[in-house]
């Protein structure tokens, strides 16, 4: 089931029995926020727990559904890609490195849930608070108010992004642009090559790993290595994706350039991890 919606934004409370049970997509982009319940949210092939003050994000591409075991209540804020695109030119460029469009799409937040600390987690409710009081005053679709109250929700998910970021590699993130653009491409391989990634930053190519290696006390190469071996961690511990499947995601030419890559890198067995 597909679920249409032709207005740039919606911004609803739905709970108990109103929530669809079933999976389905949607034409438009949804940031759920948990007023409170819990149970589990499958996202796709991922199946998160949820508590009261989690936040999940779905673009058209996915499919989810809840499993609630305590009486649920959601926020739903429902966008179309009109409410940015028609406001473009008021998006700040400064503090968010992804547009609200990518991040609804990001891949590692179809398979690990957000954490906000204090004080963000009373600032994450606060906001949502503060739209769901404004939502039917006016128009929402063209109110200043709202929409900088949203795009605010946006940086605070890139802050809580960059700390997953940091923990999965163990780095600091340092330059967040470049960063950020490394671990949405690293799913393509072409695309984080250093002649490719150091082009994209007006980086000199011969320059670029002692640049990154000063910069992140690392070398490029490892935390390449570093970053796209956690996710595999992720995808098998996860156990929904076969081998074959993640192979395919990550670029490798069949299971057997997974198996050896990933042995090489843990010296675990891609086919035993989990297991130990």
């Amino acid at each position: 089931m597909k679920k249409k919606q032709f207005a740039p934004l919606v911004i609803c409370n739905v709970e108990g029995e109103g929530m669809i049970q079933s999976r389905h997509s949607h034409t438009y982009y949804e940031i759920i926020y948990v007023q409170k319940g819990s149970g589990t949210h499958i996202l796709n092939q991922n199946r998160l727990p949820y508590k009261t003050g989690d936040l999940f994000l779905i673009c058209p591409e996915d499919e989810h559904c809840f499993d609630y075991k305590k009486y649920t209540c959601v926020t739903l804020i429902k966008f179309t890609d009109e409410f940015f695109s028609s406001q473009n030119q008021s998006i700040p460029h400064v503090g968010i490195v992804f547009s609200p469009q990518d991040l609804m799409r990001h891949k590692l937040l179809k398979e690990i849930k957000l954490t906000f600390d204090e004080p963000f987690k009373t600032i994450l409710r606060s906001t949502i608070d503060n739209i769901t009081t404004y939502n039917g005053s006016t128009d929402i679709a063209t109110c200043p108010y709202i929409f900088y109250q949203i795009l605010s929700l946006f940086g605070l998910i890139t802050q809580a992004l960059g700390r997953i970021d940091a923990q999965l590699v163990n780095c600091p993130p340092g330059k967040q642009e470049l960063i950020s653009y490394i671990h949405q491409h690293i799913y393509e391989p072409e695309n984080i090559l250093i002649k490719n990634v150091a082009a994209h930053f007006n980086i000199a190519t011969s320059y670029f790993s002692a640049w990154f290696k000063r910069n992140f006390d690392i070398s490029y190469r490892d935390y390449i290595n570093g970053y796209r071996v956690k996710l595999i961690e992720i995808r098998i511990g996860n156990k929904t994706s076969t081998l074959s499947q993640i192979a395919e995601e990550f670029g490798f030419t069949d299971v057997s350039h997974l198996s050896n890559y990933f042995k090489k890198q843990t010296n675990i067995n891609a086919s035993h991890y989990g297991r130990i």
